[in-house]
């Protein structure tokens, strides 16, 4: 996943890059240093504040933390001898805060004996000074579905939560803070060229514009802070807890984390794609922290084959009906069925605002279910010329055709499209595999009406929806999701009735059952509702 991040985001911007290998004389730039040498004795000056740019280092409220005569590179000290240190405090916030505004953590590294305030002319050295700042309270959107109960009208909803959605209608931005952030400082020093720097990480190499030399990289890292620990700000705060970590950084986990931060190549999906990857991405982070690392290394190796077997059961899929003749011990029906349940699936996450990527590979699986019905049927389009491809209206041929094109070029729906008709293939009709077909969807429909009825009432009498539409969606979807199973028996019928399995694509099924126990492996290492 991370060279494929790495990869893309490296065609992305592959264009400018090299423009800058050589200097304006033409002749090629000289490797860097590092500006802070091995061992170099640093002041750590971290502020807090509500401006971008931060100028007031006067104000003694400002500064959150300072530490004097940390060790660049040194990873024996501290109170765990990992050269960590660690500040905790509680920040003041202000009524802009409260209402929506902006922190800032601003954090300064000199060189032992100077300051960062560039008024104090005597202790302030350009070059000795490294700097950074980001926002530290983080935007989300939350969401409010306006749901009731569709026979009595009343909802369980919090009272403020409906009023809220009143005022600021049905998705709210809300500021959120969450208690937990490591500073780190990588200790590299590797002649790094300016230009040359591979992305991502050239967006946190900062060169100076007169030597040409670089200042140690500061990276802010929050990668293992949950989404779940994130809690809103709001009136009822005044202060917030915040524990801040300074760690020394290696260069290549700086790489893994810079290349798992980077979201730039994904751009033109939207803000909404990000929210439901981070949401999503915290069930990977829970299962590498809590999850034995045996079970883990064998979850990973095991998700690669995953992958495998899916690709070769979609392929052996399409392979296997796109050459098949004969539909003798096939299910049609089945078929039908399965582009019924595709379309359920795919109006009920349309209706949900699912993920971008989700609702489009399900709509690529809908368009496969409905390939299918055209090799297990003989499907025809009347009217003009479309029914024996582009045959003339008045021709012997046309007069020899069955009386169905007849019928439906007379018989368009609503007078002005052509009428789609569906005809039993022979190899179907001619075996007794029709027969049993339809006699396992009567036996089927005496079990599944009853359920779905019963699902139905249940639904509409205990749960809650946004109308009666999101009500049958929903209904639908949740019967299939919990009675699904059903509907593989009447391929298992015929198959009995037959007394045979030579006419299933059990390639394609071999694979699919390796998935499911692969599937049974990850529900035990990501958590998922009992």
């Amino acid at each position: 996943r991370i060279f494929i991040i790495w990869a893309i985001s490296s065609w992305f911007r592959r264009g400018p890059a090299p423009q800058e290998q050589s200097s304006v004389d033409g002749t090629p730039r000289a490797p860097s240093r590092n500006l802070f040498p091995k061992d170099t004795l640093m002041d750590l000056y971290v502020y807090i504040s509500e401006h971008e740019h931060f100028t007031d280092f006067n104000a003694t409220s400002a500064l959150f933390w300072q530490k004097r005569d940390l060790v660049y590179g040194d990873w024996t000290s501290g109170e765990n001898a990992d050269g960590c240190y660690e500040h905790y405090g509680e920040v003041d916030i202000s009524q802009s805060v409260q209402q929506n505004g902006s922190i800032y953590i601003h954090v300064y590294f000199t060189k032992s004996g100077f300051h960062p305030d560039p008024r104090q002319k005597n202790l302030y050295r350009r070059l000795a000074t490294v700097h950074t700042s980001r926002m530290i309270n983080k935007y989300k959107r939350r969401r409010f579905q306006k749901t009731k109960n569709l026979l009595t009208g009343e909802t369980e909803a919090d009272p403020e939560m409906i009023k809220r959605a009143e005022d600021y209608g049905p998705v709210e931005v809300i500021s959120h803070w969450h208690p937990n952030l490591t500073i780190n400082m990588v200790d590299d020093h590797t002649p790094w060229v300016k230009g040359s720097v591979p992305p991502p990480l050239d967006q946190y190499v900062k060169f100076d514009a007169i030597s040409g030399d670089y200042y140690p990289i500061l990276y802010f890292n929050d990668y293992w802070n949950l989404q779940k620990d994130y809690f809103p700000i709001n009136e009822t705060l005044q202060r917030l807890p915040f524990r801040l970590s300074f760690c020394p950084l290696s260069l290549w986990r700086w790489q893994l984390y810079a290349a798992q931060s980077t979201k730039s190549p994904w751009n033109f999906l939207g803000e909404d794609l990000y929210e439901q990857s981070d949401e999503e991405e915290d069930s990977v982070k829970v299962a590498l922290l809590e999850t034995n690392p045996y079970l883990l290394a064998l979850t990973i190796v095991v998700s690669i084959v995953h992958s495998i077997f899916e690709f070769l059961a979609f392929k052996n899929d399409i392979q296997f009906w796109n050459s098949r003749q004969s539909l003798e011990g096939l299910s049609v029906r089945s078929v039908f069925f399965g582009v019924f349940q595709s379309l359920v699936v795919l109006l009920y996450i349309l209706d949900n605002e699912t993920n971008f990527v989700v609702q489009v590979s399900v709509f690529i699986g809908l368009l496969i279910d409905l390939w299918k019905i055209t090799k297990v049927m003989d499907v025809r389009v009347g009217g003009g010329a479309g029914a024996l491809g582009g045959v003339p209206a008045v021709s012997p041929l046309r007069d020899a055709c069955s009386p169905l094109w007849q019928l439906d070029r007379e018989n368009k729906v609503a007078g002005m499209f052509p009428r789609v008709t569906f005809k039993d293939k022979s190899t179907y009709i001619e075996s007794s595999t029709k027969v049993y077909d339809n006699m396992a969807f009567r036996y089927l429909s005496w079990i599944l009406f009853p359920l779905l009825g019963c699902y139905a009432a249940y639904s509409l009498l205990y749960l809650e929806h946004k109308g009666w539409y999101s009500w049958v969606l929903s209904m639908l979807y949740g019967f299939l999701l919990t009675f699904g199973f059903i509907t593989m028996t009447p391929q298992l019928f015929i198959n009995y009735k037959l007394k045979s399995v030579a006419h299933l694509p059990w390639r394609m099924l071999t694979y699919k059952a390796l998935n499911t126990f692969i599937d049974d492996l990850f529900a035990f290492v990501i958590k998922m509702p009992m």
